[in-house]
């Protein structure tokens, strides 16, 4: 067997949502803690790695439960970063791969760092044809909700490709529907892109998105 990738000392960013491969996230940091961290990883180019909370929040208060989160999250790569006022950063990220965290630190002045290995990116799997309507509503709702706000950064125009890759489109349906966080997790750590976008399609199925489109 081929050994896992691994990667020291890798900083995180716990926050309240869950970052999918390839998905888009935009971030306001002002906290002391994680704007110089930013900054090297943008002059570098070395990501940062997101994980959601499951006790705490997302900005440090007196007072506030200690800071927990899940041990499987994913790599964000920076692609824009810009300094609107000081002590203030915004960035564009996109996900990358995932990974599992093996040991975590927490530094004096608040910054978690981790060692974590890579897990295994998705195969690409044809979407079958019993899924094929989760594919055509997800191309149906991107392409309204870019007509509505086309500065959304998250709103591509879907290749073909993509919206026959099972992985790909159970990702962008997650970061859409209005589901508990710990359900986007969950989903998020399958290993199976059919599996996920199976069930992604049964909560379509259920809301009756789907069916409407």
């Amino acid at each position: 067997m081929t050994p896992p990738l691994t990667l020291s000392s890798l900083p995180l960013f716990p926050l309240g949502s869950v970052l999918f491969p390839d998905g888009v996230l935009a971030l306001r940091v002002f906290e002391v803690r994680y704007l110089d961290m930013v900054r090297k990883c943008h002059r570098t180019g070395a990501p940062f790695g997101v994980v959601a909370l499951t006790q705490g929040q997302e900005v440090r208060q007196a007072g506030a439960l200690e800071e927990r989160f899940n041990d499987i999250g994913t790599l964000a790569i920076i692609e824009q970063l810009e300094t609107p006022q000081p002590g203030l950063v915004t960035l564009l990220c996109r996900g990358s791969q995932r990974f599992r965290i093996t040991q975590r630190h927490h530094l004096q002045h608040g910054l978690w760092i981790a060692d974590v290995d890579h897990v295994e990116q998705d195969l690409t799997v044809p979407v079958p044809d019993d899924l094929k309507k989760a594919s055509t509503a997800l191309a149906q709702v991107l392409h309204t909700l870019q007509v509505r706000d086309p500065d959304m950064p998250h709103l591509v125009t879907p290749t073909a490709a993509q919206l026959n890759d099972c992985g790909w489109v159970a990702n962008r349906w997650c970061e859409l529907l209005p589901v508990p966080l710990e359900l986007k997790q969950r989903l998020m750590e399958l290993d199976n892109p059919l599996v996920r976008l199976e069930l992604v399609g049964d909560v379509l199925e259920r809301t009756g998105i789907a069916q409407s489109r």
